[in-house]
C-alpha cells in the first residue's frame, strides 16, 4: 500500500512539472489575414465570382418562373403533347440551373477551386510563420482564437499574432485589437 502511494505521488509529481514546463501561446488567424493585402484583394476577387454567378441564377431563375406562369396562364389552351413539351423544356432548365450552381458553389466547383488556388498560399504563409515563431519562442502549443475552439478566455501576453505578421513582413501600425486586449 506504501508502495503504491509513493508510486501514485511520484507519478502526479512527475506529471505536474511536465504540465508546467509546456508553453502556450495563441493567434488569432482572422485577425492576422485582414491584415495581408493580399488576402483582401484575393477576397475581393472571389466576391466579384460570386456575385457574377450569383447574378447569373438569379436570371436563369427568373427566365423559369416566367415560362411557369406563362405555361399556367395557357395551359388550357394548350394540347397535352405541348403541354409536356413546355413542362419538360422548364424540368430541363431547372437541371441546367442546378447543374450550373453545382458547377460554380459546390464542393469542389470553381468557387472552391478559385479559392484553394488565391487563399490557400497564403493561408500557407501564415503557417509557416506561426511554426517559425513557434520555434523561436519554445512553444509547445499554439492555438487559433477565431477557429472553432471554444476559448472562454485569453490573456493577451499570450497573444503571438503580431509576432506572426512581424514574421510575413507585414507591419500593422493600427492595432486595436491587441492593445485593447493588453489593457
Amino acid at each position: 500500500m506504501k508502495k503504491s502511494f509513493i508510486l501514485l505521488f511520484a507519478v502526479l509529481v512527475i506529471t505536474h512539472f511536465s504540465a508546467q514546463a509546456q508553453k502556450f501561446a495563441y493567434v488569432d488567424t482572422e485577425y492576422i489575414l485582414e491584415q495581408v493585402p493580399e488576402y483582401k484583394s484575393a477576397q475581393k476577387k472571389l466576391d466579384l465570382m460570386a456575385e457574377d454567378w450569383q447574378k447569373d441564377l438569379e436570371k436563369q431563375k427568373t427566365n423559369i418562373e416566367r415560362l411557369r406562369k406563362e405555361l399556367q396562364a395557357e395551359q388550357v389552351l394548350l394540347s397535352d403533347e405541348l403541354r409536356k413539351k413546355k413542362e419538360e423544356e422548364i424540368t430541363e432548365l431547372e437541371k441546367a440551373m442546378k447543374d450550373f450552381q453545382k458547377q460554380k458553389f459546390g464542393y469542389e466547383g470553381e468557387l472552391f477551386k478559385k479559392r484553394q488556388e488565391l487563399i490557400k498560399p497564403i493561408q500557407d504563409k501564415v503557417f509557416d510563420a506561426v511554426m517559425k515563431v513557434a520555434k523561436e519562442s519554445a512553444l509547445d502549443f499554439i492555438f487559433d482564437k477565431s477557429s472553432e475552439l471554444t476559448m472562454l478566455y485569453t490573456n493577451a501576453k499570450y497573444d503571438r499574432s503580431d509576432d506572426v505578421l512581424e514574421e510575413m513582413g507585414i507591419t500593422v501600425t493600427n492595432n486595436n485589437q491587441n492593445n485593447n486586449d493588453k489593457k
